[in-house]
C-alpha cells in the first residue's frame, strides 16, 4: 500500500486542503496519517475524518519581541525529535504539507529520512514556515502565477487550492429555501471569515437600504457580531458562523463580498463567482491578502475595495456595476488553469511516489 504524510495546522486554512485531497487518496488506496500539534484545530477536523492523527510539540516564530521567543525553540526541537520517531517508523513514500509552523519540523524530519516532500503555498508570498521547508522540497504548489517568482527555479508548480469536492455540490433552491428567500432578487453573500470583519460588516449594514431593494443579502458576520436590531430587516438574513450549509449558499449566490485569505478566494474562484474582495489592511497582517487580492484582479476575477477608503456609496456602485457586468468576470474565472487542483495536486502525488 502507498503510504502518504499529511501535515500543516495552526489555522483551517492550513487543513482545508489537505481534507480536500482525503477522498481522492482513499479512493487510490493510499494509507494516510496526519501529523499537527498536539491541541491545534487540525486535530479535530481530522479525527472527524476517522484519519489517525499524530500530535507533536510546535512553537511559533515571531517578528516582535515575546518571552515565547525564547521558549518555542525548544519546544520545535522537541517536536523535530518527535516528528523523526514518527516518520522512521511509518516510513511514509510521500509528504505533502500545508504549511502552519507545525510543519516545519515534519518537513525536516522527512528530509532527513529521504521521504519526497510537495509543499503547498496558499498565499502569493511564501510565509515565514513555507519560506523554511522551500529548500528540502521536491516541487512547491501555489494559487497565484506571480508567487513562481518567489521560487528556485524549478520547483514551482501553478495549481491552484484544493476545493472540498462538497463545496461544488450546493443547491440553490436549498440555499433560499434556508435563507428564507424567494427567487425574485439575485443575491449578494458577504463572509468575512469565521471571525467576522468590523468594517466590512458595518458597511455592508449601512448600504441595506439601498442594496435590499435590487437584492437579496445574506451576511456571515462572524461569531458574535449579530445586529440584533436588522433581524427582521426584509431581504436580509445574517448568521454568525455556517458549516453544512456553506454549499448551499455558494450555489445561491450570484455576488460575494469577502475578505481576501487565500483559500477563501480560491474556493470563490473554483466557483466562478464574481467577487468583491475587501481585504485585510496592511496594519493589521503581513500584507498577504492585498497581495492576493490585487492577483485576482488583475486576472480579471475580482473587483478590490480597501478597507481604509470603504465607503456606502462605493460599495454601493460596486455592487452594481459587478452585476451588471457580471458575465465578464464568470468566463475570465472559467478560463483559468486552476479549476481542477485536486486532480493536478493528486497527479503530482502520484508521478511523486511512482
Amino acid at each position: 500500500m502507498k503510504k502518504i504524510l499529511l501535515t500543516g495546522g495552526g489555522t483551517a486554512g492550513h487543513v482545508t486542503p489537505n481534507i480536500a485531497l482525503i477522498p481522492s487518496l482513499r479512493k487510490l488506496n493510499y494509507e494516510i496519517k496526519y501529523i499537527g500539534s498536539y491541541d491545534g484545530i487540525e486535530k479535530k477536523l481530522i479525527e472527524e475524518l476517522d484519519i489517525p492523527y499524530k500530535g507533536i510539540s510546535s512553537g511559533k516564530f515571531r517578528r516582535y519581541m515575546s518571552l515565547k521567543n525564547f521558549s518555542d525553540p525548544f519546544r520545535v526541537l522537541k517536536g523535530y525529535r518527535e516528528a523523526k520517531k514518527f516518520v522512521k517508523e511509518y516510513k511514509p513514500d510521500v509528504l505533502f504539507s500545508k504549511g502552519g509552523f507545525v510543519s516545519v519540523p515534519v518537513v525536516f524530519a522527512c528530509k532527513k529520512y529521504k521521504v519526497p516532500i510537495i509543499i503547498h503555498e496558499s498565499d502569493m508570498t511564501p510565509g515565514l514556515a513555507n519560506r523554511l521547508s522551500i529548500p528540502y522540497a521536491k516541487t512547491v504548489c501555489h494559487n497565484f502565477p506571480e508567487t513562481k517568482n518567489y521560487l528556485p527555479e524549478g520547483k514551482s508548480l501553478l495549481t491552484g487550492s484544493p476545493i472540498r469536492a462538497e463545496l461544488l455540490s450546493g443547491h440553490k433552491e436549498t440555499g433560499l429555501k434556508f435563507c428564507g428567500f424567494d427567487n425574485s432578487k439575485p443575491v449578494i453573500m458577504v463572509t468575512g471569515g469565521s471571525l467576522g470583519a468590523v468594517a466590512l460588516n458595518k458597511a455592508v449594514r449601512d448600504a441595506l437600504p439601498e442594496l435590499t431593494k435590487d437584492f437579496n443579502i445574506v451576511h456571515l458576520c462572524g461569531k458574535g457580531k449579530i445586529d440584533d436590531s436588522l433581524k427582521n430587516t426584509p431581504s436580509y438574513i445574517q448568521f454568525d458562523y455556517i458549516k453544512d450549509e456553506m454549499k448551499d449558499l455558494f450555489a445561491m449566490a450570484d455576488i460575494i463580498i469577502s475578505r481576501a485569505g487565500a483559500n477563501a478566494i480560491c474556493e470563490i474562484q473554483a466557483l466562478c463567482k464574481p467577487n468583491i474582495l475587501v481585504p485585510l489592511p496592511a496594519s493589521a497582517s503581513r500584507g498577504d491578502q492585498i497581495l492576493n487580492a490585487k492577483s485576482f484582479k488583475k486576472q480579471g476575477f475580482s473587483e478590490v475595495l480597501d478597507e481604509e477608503t470603504l465607503t456606502t456609496d462605493l460599495l454601493i456602485s460596486t455592487v452594481r456595476n459587478m452585476y451588471a457586468n457580471k458575465n465578464k468576470y464568470i468566463d475570465a474565472m472559467k478560463a483559468s488553469n486552476m479549476t481542477d487542483a485536486v486532480a493536478t495536486i493528486i497527479n503530482l502525488i502520484e508521478s511523486t511516489v511512482k
